[in-house]
């Protein structure tokens, strides 16, 4: 049986969070979502735009690793592809402004 969908975002956010419970996993989506911007960066001012779909190899790749042999779950891009990247930028914005440990203290406590 499938579970139910989630037709909201703030829900969806929760959901995410959850799904990157281990400091490993946010810490793996960060490298590669950190990579990617300074590719996406280098690519742009170098003229070579035909590269720039690397970017998201190098961002999903290490966002995927992190969540099949780290969390052990099956990453969120699968389900909710737009909702996924976007909370994936939030959650990076969250860690470097140090608050991302704090809004997971938050969603383990209300669920």
């Amino acid at each position: 049986m499938s579970e139910a969908r989630i037709d909201n975002y703030s829900e969806f956010w929760d959901y995410y969070v959850l799904e990157h419970s281990k400091p490993m996993t946010r810490y793996f989506h960060f490298v590669g979502t950190m990579l990617g911007m300074v590719m996406l960066a280098w690519f742009i001012k170098g003229g070579n735009y035909f590269y720039i779909p690397l970017v998201l190899v190098i961002g999903y790749a290490f966002a995927w690793f992190s969540h099949f042999f780290i969390e052990k779950n099956r990453p969120a891009t699968f389900k909710y592809p737009f909702w996924s990247f976007i909370s994936d930028y939030k959650m990076v914005w969250l860690m470097l402004t140090g608050r991302m440990n704090g809004e997971l203290e938050r969603i383990i406590n209300e669920h």
